[in-house]
């Protein structure tokens, strides 16, 4: 069967609203006056790893539940200036949403409002499996109700990967998704001890890669039973915002895969993925483009 899209990419479709506040953790004060302005903006996980991927030039296709309201507006606004392909389910309780606080250093806070989702939300099987054999690759968004697309996605006989975000190491509801990825993305903020999450990942499930992103710290690749430390690479321009990094970094790291580039060079694309995207206000919907990637990748591979 034909695989006329690279990547499907299930859920994370939302808004946030993005407040820049003087300082994390914020003091308790009665108010705050806010000069830089309070703006809702389209895209959470999904909807930047989906513009990642297509800014990268694969062919992508985004799946969730949207409702019927200004904030389901704004998702289908910024897929269709994007040129991204888009199936939106309707979801009565309305599109996910979610408050951003964000410092002067780019580190953020995020509120999420969980009364958008419901136990009973489902997609639709047939049009799951219907996506999911058209398409090379799924990447696999921790919302709801994407769970329960992982049994019908290996049916299809298509590769996942998945973005476990601030997982524990324990929390059951993402063992779910780690447990059924090829290729698990997590990052080490909440992880007592990275290494031990990454090699249970491997040893419990079926992932053939797994990368634990550490900030400024870089990140860490375990491939083929060997852990490796990835540097990070510096901001093309001055830190801005932290939202959307991790998102990059997966993006930039499944175009490499997809590409056939070995598991090192892909976390390369993804850390200078993820350091271009610090560099954009979270107010903006932008992304690395593929010639700037490969361009920037090579100086770094010429400066070692």
């Amino acid at each position: 069967m034909s695989r006329d899209t690279d990547v499907l990419v299930l859920g994370g479709a939302g808004v946030d609203t993005i407040v820049y506040v003087p300082e994390l953790p914020l003091p308790y004060a009665d108010s705050y006056m806010i000069e830089s302005g309070i703006r809702p903006r389209a895209g959470q996980t999904g909807d930047f790893v989906a513009l990642g991927l297509s800014a990268l030039g694969l062919r992508v296709h985004h799946l969730d539940m949207l409702g019927d309201d200004p904030e389901g507006d704004l998702v289908r606004a910024l897929h269709r200036d994007k040129g991204i392909a888009l199936t939106a389910v309707p979801q009565p309780a309305g599109t996910k949403r979610a408050v951003n606080l964000v410092g002067p250093d780019g580190r953020r806070l995020s509120l999420y409002d969980t009364s958008r989702t419901r136990a009973e939300d489902r997609f639709p099987e047939p049009l799951v499996r219907a996506l999911a054999t058209t398409s090379r690759h799924a990447h696999v968004s921790i919302t709801q109700p994407c769970a329960l697309t992982l049994p019908v996605l290996r049916e299809a006989g298509v590769t996942l990967s998945t973005d476990l975000h601030n997982w524990d190491g324990e929390n059951p509801y993402q063992e779910a998704f780690a447990f059924a990825a090829d290729i698990v993305f997590v990052s080490t903020a909440a992880l007592p001890d990275p290494e031990r999450a990454m090699r249970r990942i491997v040893e419990r499930g079926r992932a053939e890669l797994v990368v634990a992103t550490a900030g400024a710290k870089g990140a860490y690749l375990l491939a083929d039973g060997e852990l490796t430390h990835v540097p990070a690479v510096a901001p093309p321009a001055p830190v801005v915002d932290s939202n959307g990094a991790g998102d990059a970094f997966a993006a930039a790291f499944l175009y490499g895969r997809l590409n056939g580039e070995p598991p090192r060079r892909c976390a390369q694309y993804g850390a200078v993925a993820g350091a271009y995207a610090c560099t954009v206000p979270s107010t903006e919907a932008q992304a690395i483009r593929g010639e700037e990637l490969l361009s920037r990748v090579a100086d770094l591979e010429a400066a070692t």
